[in-house]
């Protein structure tokens, strides 16, 4: 499965495999890949420092990538407790009092929560790409829009390509404009963040749009076959999110999440702004429903949002609330229906990949 875009990253597969487990990232770079290791559940300095060190160890001198989350437009002076202070009141007590309708335990005294997106703030990302060009990163992915023109300029002058995610031919022109290297366009079908335009009709309109960029295509690919499919419409390549999260690699440390993911059907997501702040697919649970439903205040803009669920969703996760239990995925969930090694997942697609060739050779009459 090589393509242009792939030889030039000097990687087997055009298989970009997005996750936010260093073990996955880098297992996906020895499988022949090209890992991306999401960047937004650090905060700065020392914690992303020390998994890029994991994965300078651990991907047998393959190439890697980052995914980070950053605004085009600087907001200057602006702190995280400033932010705080912004989410109102009204928002607090529906969180607390949907945590005690279910029974949700409180946090032990002293413990902090271990899922604070701050990420998703400017400086963050800033800090963190202050590490990551300390390391041979051969990608730099943006999932808000282009990054901005210093970091794409600063990543150019360190020979790193620099990738945004797009869900529309006019975002990808953006990119484009923007000095961008690559162009992800990621459908409907995705998980996390993503528009509202399916990745049939979306890959080959930011394909001609862009052209003569790369794209590569995301959104609901899980197959070889879908791998083939997305190269016939002119892909170089393909990024895929979901699929991993159920690898034995994957460190979701939840028992009662995997048989979630494992049980669900590709139509048990939802896109909902309950998680960030903006349209994410993930599994629909009654949390998602409460956030959607009449008697809810409406979910905040980014980054509020993310911030004020961030220790609702801590707790959710320790205590396993079953029915709050959710993850960002894509519609593919429907086929995550075992847990197997990274390596074992990569098998598949390239086998999946030749039969659709073969399947395509035999009709064009060439086998």
């Amino acid at each position: 499965m090589q393509t242009e875009l792939s030889t030039r990253l000097g990687v087997e597969h055009a298989v970009f495999g997005f996750t936010p487990f260093p073990a996955v990232a880098a297992a996906i770079s020895r499988a022949g890949g090209f890992g991306v290791l999401g960047a937004v559940r650090y905060g700065a300095g020392e914690e992303l420092a020390h998994d890029l060190d994991w994965m300078e160890a651990h991907t047998d001198g393959r190439p890697y990538g980052l995914d980070v989350v950053m605004p085009a437009k600087k907001v200057e002076g602006v702190t995280e407790a400033d932010i705080e202070a912004m989410i109102p009141e009204g928002h607090r007590a529906f969180v607390r009092e949907t945590l005690a309708k279910h029974g949700v335990p409180e946090l032990a005294e002293g413990e902090v929560s271990g899922w604070r997106i701050t990420g998703w703030l400017e400086q963050v990302a800033r800090s963190q790409l202050d590490v990551a060009f300390d390391y041979p990163v051969k990608l730099l992915a943006n999932a808000l829009g282009s990054p901005p023109a210093d970091v794409v300029a600063r990543a150019h002058d360190h020979g790193i390509l620099v990738a945004a995610l797009a869900g529309s031919a006019r975002h990808a022109l953006h990119h484009k404009e923007a000095g961008l290297d690559v162009i992800v366009a990621q459908g409907y079908e995705a998980g996390g963040h993503t528009g509202e335009i399916a990745s049939m009709v979306l890959t080959p309109e930011v394909v001609r749009a862009v052209d003569p960029l790369p794209v590569l295509a995301a959104g609901g690919i899980g197959s070889g076959e879908q791998i083939a499919a997305g190269l016939a419409l002119g892909a170089q390549g393909v990024w895929i999110g979901s699929l991993w999260l159920t690898t034995e690699e994957a460190e979701l440390h939840s028992a009662a999440l995997i048989r979630k993911l494992l049980a669900a059907g590709s139509g048990d997501t939802v896109r909902s702004r309950a998680l960030t702040g903006k349209p994410a697919r993930q599994l629909r649970t009654e949390w998602t429903d409460a956030w959607e439903g009449p008697d809810g205040p409406g979910p905040l803009p980014m980054p509020l949002q993310g911030l004020l669920v961030a220790e609702a969703v801590s707790r959710i996760q320790k205590y396993e609330v079953e029915p709050l239990l959710g993850t960002p995925v894509g519609q593919i969930v429907g086929r995550m229906d075992s847990v197997r090694p990274v390596q074992a997942v990569f098998d598949e697609l390239t086998r999946g990949f030749e039969r659709a060739i073969d399947r395509v050779n035999r009709i064009a009459g060439r086998a």
